[in-house]
């Protein structure tokens, strides 16, 4: 592989020069921050353990800072931007910074959340500077979408890298924690300041690393359902999931008999359970139909409130 040139990253008065020809000024709307340090770049491309034969598949590349040092490790890289101006603008900004590996550059101009399939081989790896406004969606949408990804590494808002990393019990522990477990195991994998971005961010970012189950979480229910149920769940995280569950099963009553079925106790919430046991009450939706009926009928007497403590 031919050695990049050592000035290809992209600089400070690089990034400016860039946006000021292209007339970009970023936009809180769509969370542009361009990262402007070359060290950075390349630190997240070695954290994220990028191949020499690996596909990456970056969302959101903006002036092409993480392209350029994404280009130098991997064998393709793959960028799907949905801005105009930087769509337009991004290979020429490779060809001429490292025009040695701008034959293994592809630019796909268009919203991530509609992308369906890549050109060229399967990626096997995901690294990002994802906007903050879309991070989460955005990764889902991509671990779903294309299961040949291996490995990912994206940089978040620090306390949505804390909400993706969250173990059961953490008080941040929540929908996008349960349902990127799903699909990897997830941590926290380091802290970036704000001065490596212009304009500088008013949060701090964070590093979170997902690398793909060797083998999908045994079940027999499908990811929608699954999902479902966590959705549910955190609909209402302050009830005990008898009450959170009801609507998703029926009842407060049928939601119990799924949880009695699943080895869950009615009275635990959400924020406790594991995606393997989100997904075994997945699979005993509709458990002791008979039971759950006429319990219920006792129930609406009684009155069925169950907060938690505020």
């Amino acid at each position: 592989m031919t050695s990049p040139t050592p000035d290809a990253l992209l600089g400070p008065a690089d990034v400016r020069e860039l946006a000021a020809a292209l007339g970009v000024r970023p936009t809180k709307q769509r969370g542009q921050n361009f990262v402007i340090d070359a060290n950075t770049v390349r630190r997240i491309v070695r954290t994220a353990e990028v191949r020499p034969d690996d596909v990456v598949v970056e969302v959101g590349p903006g002036l092409g800072s993480l392209t350029l040092a994404l280009l130098e490790a991997a064998d393709r890289v793959t960028a799907v931007e949905i801005d105009d101006v930087l769509a337009g603008a991004l290979p020429a900004t490779v060809a001429a910074r490292m025009p040695e590996r701008a034959g293994r550059f592809t630019l796909v101009h268009s919203d991530a959340m509609h992308v369906t399939e890549l050109p060229g081989p399967a990626p096997t790896a995901l690294v990002a500077n994802l906007p903050y406004n879309v991070a989460v969606p955005v990764l889902l949408h991509m671990l779903e979408t294309f299961p040949s990804i291996e490995r990912t590494l994206v940089m978040v808002q620090s306390e949505v890298a804390d909400r993706l990393a969250a173990a059961p019990g953490s008080k941040v522990y929540g929908v996008p924690s349960v349902k990127a477990n799903w699909y990897a195991e997830v941590k926290r994998a380091g802290a970036i300041g704000r001065t490596v971005f212009w304009p500088a961010p008013n949060v701090d970012s964070g590093l979170v690393s997902l690398v793909r189950r060797g083998e999908p979480l045994k079940t027999t229910a499908t990811r929608r359902e699954v999902f479902a149920v966590v959705d549910a769940a955190f609909a209402q995280r302050r009830k005990t999931l008898r009450a959170a569950l009801a609507g998703w099963a029926g009842s407060a009553a049928a939601a119990e008999a799924a949880l009695v079925a699943a080895g869950v106790s009615p009275q635990a919430r959400g924020e406790s359970l594991t995606v393997e046991e989100f997904a075994r009450i997945a699979e005993h939706k509709g458990a002791g139909h008979e039971g759950a009926r006429r319990e219920d009928a006792g129930h609406e007497h009684a009155g069925d409130k169950e907060q938690a403590p505020q």
